[in-house]
Formats: structure tokens, C-alpha cells, sequence
């Protein structure tokens, strides 16, 4: 989101140190505070076919495995801080993964997200990914109706390519000057993805991170940079861990230990120093 912290005339204040190896701590410990939620909209037909979606994949004894082997990622500069721990977290579950986050954009909501639609076809049909997360974007805005349409057409998208959609909500960040115009499309989005969801039980989940980082930006729960909108190290880490869990609730993944990865090459990628994580 740096284009937009930019034309906005807001500044990255400096983080104080805080250790790569709190990605890790923060990682090992987040079952402890996420409570009782899970974070897993399943459906009824899901909760039958044992949380996994339909279509199944074969394997060659016969058996269903819905396991993801090829994940693609989505979202504006707030998806962006977390790939790079998704990235860790999939590879070292055995999953590729690939992410088209883009810092000043990468919604599917409005003119704005016009690049992501151009490009979205040729990307599902270079990497063929079997799931896709969309993590909504801090530039979904409009009515709800428009939001739907928006997300109706992604499922349809992606499902045309042969992968489930996972539609994510947004961590909770500061709505601020530049934002505070489209609080209400930003409050509606989450309702307007969920919504869409529901109507496509077999193909599509809704993943609601509010049971990971809570609905307060200001708290510590809620793991924001100092901006008050991006993670650091330790947040994305910890959302890596909680996305891991929620494919395996859903799908059966077998998620990598986080100590096999949360303090790897990738804490040390440019976005974090940007944002003057340490």
C-alpha cells in the first residue's frame, strides 16, 4: 500500500526492534489466543464430505484427496506483507504458491480493480492453481450489490478454472483520512463476500480472520505495523500458521510446523523494511 500511503501524505513510522524470532513465538502460541473460534464458514454438504468441497480430487488407490497442491494468493499490500509467510508456510507443507498481491490495487471491486481482471485469466491458466484465496482488499468499495456482483464473478472465474475459491476477510486496520470516504463499502465487503460464499457451498468458503486478529486495529490482537494497517514479520507469520489450520479443517492439508519455517530467508524481504519492521 505504499502508492496510496504516499498520495495520501502519510509516512511509515519507524518500528522498534522487535526479533525474528517473535514470528515464531507468535506462531507456536496462536492456537492459545484465538479462543474458541475457528474462523470456518462450512456448510452443511461440507461438514458431510468431512469439511472438504465437492468435485474431490482422485488418487490412485480411488480414495478422495482434496488436499491443495497449488495455491495462488490475492490481495492489495496488506495480502502482499503476508505472502511472504504463506509462501514459507505452503512450500514447507508441500504446496506451491504463487501471489499476485499488489500494493496500490488488487481488489476485484469497481475501475480500480480493472489490471486484476485482465491479468487473473492469464494467471489461472499459466499456474493452474487448484485453490485460490482472496484476501478482500482495503479497495472493495461500493454498494453491497456491487460488492456481490464483484465476488459472484470470481467464483465463477476461478471455479471455470478448475479451483475452489477461499474469499478472506480483511485484518481489522485504521481507517483514516484516505479511508474514511469508503468506511461503509469497507464495513459492507466481508458481509457482501460471505454472503456470496453461501450461495456456492461446494466450490467457495468464506474465512473470517476476525477470529485470528479480532475487529479492533488498535489492539495488540490485532498485530498491525505501526502504520496501523500492515503486519510485521510476527503478524504475517501468525496469520500463515492460521490460514494453514483453516486448510487443513477445510481440505485436510497437513501444515508444516512453524518452526520448520517462521524464521526463514523471508523475514528479511524489502516489504517488511518499508514499513520499518525490524
Amino acid at each position: 500500500m505504499d502508492n496510496e500511503i504516499n498520495s495520501s501524505g502519510r509516512s511509515l513510522p519507524a518500528r522498534h526492534a522487535v526479533g525474528y524470532a517473535l514470528a515464531v513465538a507468535v506462531a507456536l502460541t496462536l492456537t492459545g489466543c484465538q479462543g474458541s473460534g475457528t474462523g470456518v464458514e462450512v456448510s452443511a454438504s461440507d461438514s458431510a464430505a468431512a469439511g472438504a468441497p465437492g468435485g474431490g480430487k482422485g488418487s490412485s488407490d480411488g480414495k478422495r484427496d482434496d488436499r491443495p497442491r497449488r495455491l495462488l494468493w490475492m490481495g492489495d499490500s496488506i495480502g502482499e506483507t503476508q505472502a511472504p509467510a504463506l509462501d514459507a508456510a505452503m512450500k514447507a507443507g508441500g504446496v506451491a504458491f504463487k501471489s499476485v498481491a499488489a500494493t496500490g490495487g488488487g481488489g476485484v471491486v469497481g475501475e480500480i480493480a480493472a489490471p486484476t481482471w485482465d491479468r487473473l485469466p492469464k494467471t489461472l491458466e499459466s499456474f493452474a492453481p487448484d485453490v485460490v484465496a482472496y484476501q478482500v482488499t482495503t479497495y472493495d468499495w461500493g454498494t453491497p450489490a456491487e460488492q456481490r456482483a464483484a465476488y459472484e464473478r470470481l467464483v465463477k472465474t476461478v471455479n471455470e478454472a478448475g479451483a475452489d475459491l477461499l474469499l478472506v476477510s480483511a485484518p481489522p486496520f485504521r481507517i483514516d483520512d484516505f479511508y474514511q470516504p469508503h468506511e461503509a463499502g469497507i464495513a459492507s465487503a466481508p458481509r457482501s463476500a460471505k454472503s456470496v460464499a453461501e450461495e456456492h457451498p461446494d466450490t467457495a468458503g468464506f474465512l473470517d480472520a476476525a477470529a485470528l486478529w479480532g475487529d479492533d486495529s488498535g489492539s495488540e490482537q490485532a498485530q498491525r505495523s505501526e502504520d496501523g494497517i500492515h503486519s510485521c514479520q510476527q503478524g504475517s507469520a501468525a496469520f500463515a500458521v492460521w490460514f494453514g489450520e483453516q486448510l487443513e479443517k477445510r481440505y485436510g492439508f497437513d501444515p508444516a510446523a512453524a518452526d520448520t519455517w517462521a524464521t526463514g530467508a523471508w523475514t528479511g524481504e524489502k516489504v517488511y523494511s518499508r514499513l520499518g519492521c525490524a
